[in-house]
């Protein structure tokens, strides 16, 4: 017999993703425009038509709980999004910007993938076998995704650091006056 209890916490936790999927669809067009880099930019598309997915698949799980989605606002994707929001607000070179946008991803992919670890954990011992297989499935995307943005990162935080140091020498050499010369 299913712990009532459980059930609700699960209920609630499907809840707070669904919402907090719904606000990464509304911020991954805003950050891909905000990228400089293509692969970068053809990233945050490819995850915002995932990002869909996963919102099909937790439909399709409270259609099968006979439960609405609604009802409950993920603060801490709100916090993650607005984090997000402040780099590309920021005065940054277009490496360092992207530097910054897979960093703010990236948190947010970790904050899914634990959400998701724990929702699809309840769904096994609730029973629901069905629902645990297509939280596998979209956990499995998730981690593929932080997976692809730490190999990203590797060249961007580099680019980030040369075009950086460059920007600093120009602004050096712009700060030196030549001495003049008397007459």
């Amino acid at each position: 017999m299913p712990n009532d209890s459980l059930k609700k916490l699960y209920v609630g936790e499907l809840k707070d993703l669904y919402s907090a999927e719904n606000q990464l669809v509304k911020a991954l067009p805003k950050m891909a425009q905000a990228a400089s880099s293509d692969e970068l930019r053809q990233g945050f598309e490819d995850h915002l038509e995932q990002t869909k997915g996963h919102i099909q698949r937790l439909e399709e799980i409270f259609q099968s709980l006979a439960e609405s989605p609604k009802g409950k606002k993920c603060v801490g994707m709100e916090g993650l999004v607005k984090e997000g929001s402040e780099v590309m607000e920021e005065d940054f070179g277009e490496a360092v910007l992207d530097a910054g946008l897979i960093a703010a991803t990236r948190r947010v992919e970790h904050y899914e993938i634990a959400a998701y670890e724990a929702v699809y954990e309840f769904a096994n011992v609730l029973g629901q076998t069905k629902h645990a297989s297509l939280l596998d499935k979209t956990l499995a995307e998730e981690k593929e995704t932080d997976e692809k943005l730490a190999e990203l990162a590797k060249e961007v935080n580099r680019q980030a650091n040369k075009a950086d140091s460059e920007e600093q020498q120009d602004k050096s050499k712009q700060g030196r006056k030549t001495p003049k010369r008397a007459a």
